[in-house]
């Protein structure tokens, strides 16, 4: 006859589980990778953060508008060295380095000696077989 009560009891809180969604491990998990992202860039100066996807020129912007007396990005961030403003996506630099190993001398590839080579430089093609008697 049935399963009875303690059954559909023991089904029902599976189920309302199921529905709650995350536990509590996960729920922290969440909140500190969350917290972590928020903070992934810290101004050294003013110590304000930026998230993690943000961009070098919303740094570099960062930069010029609240630390005007300051010449390099780097004192702010880490990751702003080098950087060119004029050049924020690094297609200049990109291409300056292509053309600087275009520039380099290639070296040559060795030539295939063939059959002619060898037997210019004395070598033969072996022993001919002497016909039959």
């Amino acid at each position: 006859m049935g399963g009875g009560n303690a059954q559909k009891s023991a089904a029902a809180r599976l189920k309302n589980l199921k529905d709650l969604g995350k536990t509590d491990a996960q729920r922290k998990e969440a909140s500190a990778k969350a917290t972590k992202d928020a903070n992934a860039f810290v101004c050294k100066i003013c110590r304000g953060t930026f998230m993690v996807n943000v961009t070098n020129p919303t740094l570099y912007l960062h930069f010029t508008s609240k630390h005007p007396t300051l010449t390099d990005p780097a004192d702010c961030f880490d990751q702003m060295a080098g950087y060119d403003p004029t050049d924020p996506k690094g297609l200049k630099k990109a291409k300056a380095d292509a053309v600087s190993l275009a520039a380099k001398p290639k070296k040559k590839k060795k030539k295939e000696e063939g059959l002619e080579d060898l037997l210019s430089a004395g070598l033969t093609m072996g022993k001919k077989k002497k016909g039959k008697k």
